[in-house]
């Protein structure tokens, strides 16, 4: 369980909230239970770690409100549209013998030990978080799946799944899956051995060398076809007798 300090926070206008902010604390509200709502901040330093983590809004604290201590859990958080930083955030009191429903995240274990998975095969996660109502007093703070002996076609239920005493799925009505071991999508080919690339190497310049020498040869034989074509296609031309001049005359 997380400690966090917390301050009672008197005055809840923008202004009064905008100056908090800048000086490094995140306005809060603190509500359940039969206690009144009660205005807080939280150092925004503290507090900044736990915020990002998949577990924040699940995990159960301890805050330390001016000496006086109450388990409470974070239900909502604001951040700013531009900066995105966090600016407010809701607090629930923690009632012993309430039941609350919360999203928990699941987490997966022992992926050496899948067969599926060594044999090239890939975890298809369906649910990363699964909605439980939890006693107030035993909120887990994850869903631990263990992969060790799953092989490829496991399809992995909420039911094969160890959950805490008296924790239970929303989903009553079916056996829902939350994740499965699927086959490789790509196969990869056999590597050939060196030898056989290199002699499909030498073979293949052969080849090219023999391909190239008979295009020549083709080449030529093809032009003095043409020649012997284009001498035969000419006919001689017909030689006139030589035109005799007149005799000049004295």
């Amino acid at each position: 369980m997380t400690d966090l300090k917390a301050t009672k926070r008197e005055k809840i206008k923008t202004g009064a909230n905008n100056k908090l902010r800048a000086e490094g604390f995140i306005p809060a509200i603190l509500y359940g239970g039969k206690d009144p709502n009660q205005n807080i901040s939280v150092s925004k330093k503290e507090v900044s770690n736990i915020i990002n983590s998949d577990t924040f809004l699940s995990k159960v604290l301890e805050l330390d409100i001016d000496g006086k201590k109450e388990k409470v859990i974070p239900r909502d958080i604001a951040f700013h549209v531009v900066s995105e930083e966090p600016i407010h955030i809701d607090f629930m009191r923690i009632v012993s013998g309430k039941k609350i429903i919360l999203e928990i995240p699941v987490k997966f274990i022992n992926h050496p030990d899948s067969p599926g998975l060594k044999r090239g095969g890939v975890l298809n996660i369906v649910r990363r978080k699964v909605e439980l109502k939890c006693p107030a007093e035993n909120i887990p703070d994850e869903i631990v799946v263990d992969l060790a002996g799953t092989d490829i076609g496991t399809s992995i239920k909420i039911s094969s799944v160890k959950l805490p005493e008296n924790v239970i799925p929303t989903i009553t009505d079916r056996d829902f899956v939350v994740a499965t071991v699927a086959a490789p999508t790509v196969i990869k080919e056999p590597e050939k051995p060196a030898e056989e690339t290199a002699a499909e190497g030498v073979e293949g310049d052969g080849q090219a060398e023999g391909t190239e020498a008979a295009a020549k040869e083709d080449d030529g034989t093809k032009k003095n076809e043409k020649s012997k074509d284009n001498v035969a296609d000419k006919k001689p031309e017909d030689k006139k007798p030589a035109e005799k001049k007149p005799a000049e005359k004295k």
